[in-house]
């Protein structure tokens, strides 16, 4: 499995195709960078479509290809506060609010419980959170994530014990 670092001199060096490798690879983090902030899964997924299309516009000015993910997911964390002020500007004349979808059947919202957990997962440690993302948003496997991040095995495997006991301790008091 290649690196993003290598992933991305490929994509610099005019291989534009191998974008959809990032692309993949990072999709689900940067949906639920985009969710957590939304709270609404149609612009959260419109917020990482314009991140990956901003990234790819920017990629030469990455300095350092190993950064790539989280630069990827602060310019998805800042498109989807653009979306999100956006939103709260958008007010009919008659002074209500206005929904972002035509019903409210078109609107998908996550349930409660999803949300505190997505908002448990962003406030894990950075590596823990990587790790977290990269194998049950991403669906990576733990050697993927390892080969992603350039981290043993054993090292993922432990950061990933690590933040599961942390997800359940930031979510007991949340639990039926």
């Amino acid at each position: 499995m290649q690196s993003d670092s290598e992933i991305v001199e490929a994509v610099l060096d005019g291989n534009q195709a191998a974008y959809a490798d990032l692309v993949r690879r990072h999709e689900g983090a940067v949906k639920a960078v985009a969710v957590q902030i939304l709270g609404d899964l149609h612009a959260a997924e419109d917020a990482a479509q314009d991140a990956f299309v901003k990234a790819y516009e920017s990629l030469g000015g990455l300095r350092n290809g190993t950064a790539f993910r989280p630069w990827l997911l602060q310019i998805a964390r800042r498109r989807a506060i653009d979306i999100a002020r956006r939103q709260a500007d958008t007010v009919p004349l008659d002074g209500r609010t206005q929904s972002t979808s035509a019903t409210p059947d078109d609107r998908v919202s996550l349930k409660e419980e999803a949300k505190l957990l997505l908002d448990a997962v962003m406030k894990l440690p950075d590596h823990e959170r990587e790790a977290i993302l990269l194998r049950h948003f991403d669906g990576h496997t733990v050697r993927g994530v390892a080969d992603a991040v350039g981290r043993s095995v054993g090292t993922v495997t432990k950061q990933l014990t690590r933040a599961r006991a942390r997800l359940r301790d930031m979510l007991k008091d949340h639990r039926p």
